[in-house]
């Protein structure tokens, strides 16, 4: 638990500092207002403990600050002025209690109390985890009944745990909750401190692996109970039985294959016992293969048995009898761990939104436009399920398991505040796409709002027919499946990842010829390559450093696997261009949550540095990126593909007659119908203005102008109704070239499509003009 203590009187400071630390509390001291409200916005905390009376800034304009830019963690104040106007004035001013000096530190440990128990965590009383328990309100711990007796920071850490004990917890977020900025750890203090803890645990018979470390990720709890805490814990054990029960069924398939490896394998090693060196390549080979992949399937000590044959048969020198025995014992070894079922580890799929049931739920305390917008909603195929408060929404989400979540951010009850679930979702099931619906419209609610991940911002009132386009766009973005792209000559490790990952809604291309490696990854267009780190014709090095050269690519995060982690190969991974790596034999959920992390960490930098806000479209930058390659795949099949020019119609004078806000709304809608008209593998982008650009990849120019006139007519069909009853509709032209015949690379076709353009413009606008050599060039419009 994490204070911020606002305090100018240093003894004061010390003594409750002291006090507060004694009873598990993380506790940061600042001297004045300044320093506090600083610390506030840049840290997380879970209570505030702020001095009325202080330097630079008050304790109540400290609070009041606060609370307008909507900060939701519970405020008590310490005041000297024991009068009901000064009680009036902090509690008007946003704080949750106050304490009366001179302080009973009795009493202040009671209202803390009171305070986190109504705070966004909504704790439960006791925090259990199987067998484990702990009290917060009285700090004791005890596994299977058996108390356990911690120190302050073990007790801590193992709060933190409990508090989402799904979470890989990272070494510097562990950090920030557990220790104070003037106390930070050295390098070894937190494994120290988890060492103690697991120590503890074991003490009292608690699984070894309770805290489970995930290499170069973190900590978490470790799901070692038959019933964890989850909302459906049926639910969970079924997708993770159904994973389990395909990589079973896969073993049985390949472990033919499997068995045929460790025949070449001692065929090797029987080779070398007779003094011939020939095959101790291709058994080197078999034995890293058998040890990178038979760990995915379970088998971890036969992973091991084969790393060890593999490093021996590395050795240039003859090999002696005490060693060739050694290769054989292992060899008996590895051949023994077939005998028993494997026991893969499998992590948990998350619970995705099933895109064709389309569940809304409304978090609106009025119910009337609630209902109005689930009638509406419904027209639009969806399924609507309505909360009036925030209270009656949090076993919603758990239950209906929505697609998207509309939400209010204002409602009467006291402590309820949409701000505070947008938060919760955000920390919890950040899955989940949140789109508001408000009639609070300040830039720091904007700013508030696109902090903790909500996918749109509407102000009320909206018409109808927009929320529902917000609604539909953000549920059909959010259904978009991440693209991993996995390189590794090993077809049945190949065959164990894709397995392992299929549940977790990417979308896989895998590839065991690096040879082929170039073209795969220019048709794909992978979000995030991984690469084996040996591999023959090609090392995953070669291809890493190839990828970087190339600047179109420079920002494709790369993560590796590989059997070897000495620091030698660590430093050619990261030197080559990487950005993470994982050991072999894999587990499970740590490449998960490398992987993830990593996704999350490009898609929210893509979006920031390659999409256009208003429309969602790419834009130019990333857009003539994605023409360059999909004309240079055309080039090399020998396919065409169409270049469009397109340009929305006397869009001026929309500007003009009812103001940007509409124009940006006439752009936004026209990007959204663009996404929707054209194929994954076209490029869409806006270009400026109203200016847009279509390529069509393995398509003639005049198959484009018939797809074009198509888009157009939907376009003619949109009315654009305003608040006063004015309705009115907007046209555009295009223009088109074919490559490579009108043009070969990208500046001569946007000439050949700008002119084509031109020449709808003159011709009356609203319409789709083929581009012809026989007419002179005109300047563009």
């Amino acid at each position: 638990m994490k204070i911020l203590l606002v305090e100018d009187d240093e003894y004061l400071a010390q003594l409750l500092n002291q006090y507060l630390s004694d009873r598990n509390y993380i506790v940061d001291v600042a001297v004045d207002g300044e320093s506090g409200l600083n610390y506030a916005r840049t840290f997380d905390y879970d209570l505030l403990v702020l001095d009325v009376v202080l330097p630079k800034l008050d304790g109540i304009s400290l609070c009041k600050t606060l609370r307008s830019e909507h900060y939701q963690m519970p405020v008590l104040l310490l005041t000297a002025l024991d009068n009901s106007r000064d009680k009036v004035l902090g509690l008007d001013a946003g704080a949750d209690d106050y304490v009366v000096k001179p302080v009973g530190l009795e009493e202040l440990l009671a209202r803390i109390r009171a305070l986190v128990r109504r705070g966004r965590y909504s704790r439960p009383p006791i925090m259990t985890w199987g067998p484990l328990q702990l009290d917060p309100a009285t700090c004791e711990v005890s596994y299977d009944d058996r108390p356990l007796s911690l120190t302050p920071k073990e007790y801590a850490l193992l709060e933190l745990f409990l508090r989402s004990p799904t979470q890989v917890f990272s070494r510097d977020v562990i950090i920030e909750h557990l220790w104070s900025l003037e106390e930070p750890p050295t390098e070894n203090t937190l494994r120290a401190h988890i060492k103690g803890l697991r120590t503890k645990l074991k003490a009292v018979d608690a699984p070894p692996k309770l805290i489970e470390t995930i290499y170069g990720v973190g900590y978490r709890l470790q799901d070692c109970y038959d019933d964890p805490p989850n909302p459906d814990p049926n639910a969970a054990s079924n997708r993770n039985a159904t994973t389990l029960n395909a990589i079973q069924a896969l073993w049985k398939r390949i472990k033919p294959n499997v068995l045929k490896r460790v025949d070449r394998l001692e065929e090797g090693i029987s080779a070398l016992a007779a003094h011939d060196e020939t095959l101790q390549g291709t058994a080197r080979q078999e034995a890293h293969k058998l040890a990178g992949s038979l760990g995915t399937f379970g088998y971890h000590y036969g992973s091991s048995l084969a790393r060890q044959i593999e490093e021996m048969l590395l050795q240039e020198q003859a090999f002696t009898e005490p060693q060739l025995d050694q290769l054989q014992q292992w060899l008996v070894e590895l051949r023994q761990q077939f005998q028993g079922h494997p026991t893969a580890v499998v992590p948990e799929p998350p619970t995705l939104p099933d895109p064709e049931q389309r569940r809304l739920l409304i978090v609106d305390d009025d119910r009337v436009l609630a209902e109005q917008i689930a009638e509406e909603a419904e027209t639009w195929g969806m399924d609507v399920k309505i909360a009036t408060t925030v209270q009656e929404a949090r076993p919603a989400i758990v239950t209906y398991s929505p697609g998207l979540i509309l939400l209010d951010l204002n409602f009467p009850e006291p402590g309820e505040d949409g701000l505070m679930l947008l938060e919760e979702l955000a920390r919890n099931r950040p899955e989940i796409p949140v789109v508001v619906l408000t009639v609070r419209d300040s830039f720091q609610d904007r700013l508030s709002v696109s902090r903790l991940g909500s996918q749109a911002f509407l102000q009320k009132p909206t018409p109808m027919p927009q929320i529902m386009e917000v609604v539909m766009e953000v549920i059909q973005r959010s259904h978009t499946a991440a693209k991993v792209m996995i390189v590794d000559d090993d077809r049945q490790e190949l065959q164990g990842l894709s397995t392992l990952l299929s549940p977790w809604g990417l979308q896989l291309e895998t590839l065991d010829d690096p040879r082929e490696f170039w073209q795969a990854l220019e048709n794909f267009m992978p979000d995030l390559l991984v690469l084996d780190f040996e591999m023959p014709h090609y090392s995953g090095i070669e291809l890493c450093q190839v990828v970087r050269n190339e600047p179109q690519w420079r920002k494709l995060p790369i993560l590796f696997l590989t059997a070897h982690t000495d620091s030698a190969t660590v430093d050619r991974i990261f030197q080559a261009g990487a950005d993470d790596y994982v050991s072999k034999p894999i587990s499970g959920p740590e490449l998960i949550s490398r992987l993830f992390n990593r996704l999350e960490r490009t898609k929210l930098l893509q979006n920031l540095a390659e999409l256009d806000a208003l429309t969602g479209l790419a834009n130019r930058r990333k857009s003539s990126y994605d023409i360059a390659n999909l004309l240079r795949v055309a080039l090399r099949n020998d396919r065409p593909a169409s270049f469009a020019m397109l340009d929305l119609d006397h869009f001026k004078p929309v500007n003009d007659t009812y103001g940007h806000a509409t124009g940006d709304l006439v752009l936004h809608r026209f990007g959204e119908m663009l996404r929707d008209a054209f194929r994954p593998d076209d490029v869409v982008g806006r270009w400026g203005g109203e200016e847009f650009v279509v390529v069509m990849a393995d398509t003639r120019a005049v198959n484009a102008v018939e797809r074009l006139s198509v888009v157009l007519d939907q376009w003619r069909s949109q009315t654009f109704v305003l608040e006063d009853g004015v309705h009115f509709k907007v046209t555009f032209s295009a223009g088109v070239a074919e490559f490579p015949q009108h043009g070969d690379d990208l500046p001569i076709l946007y000439r050949r499509a700008d002119q084509a353009l031109y020449q709808a413009k003159e011709a009356g606008r609203g319409q789709v003009v083929l581009y012809s050599p026989e007419v002179e060039e005109s300047p563009g419009s």
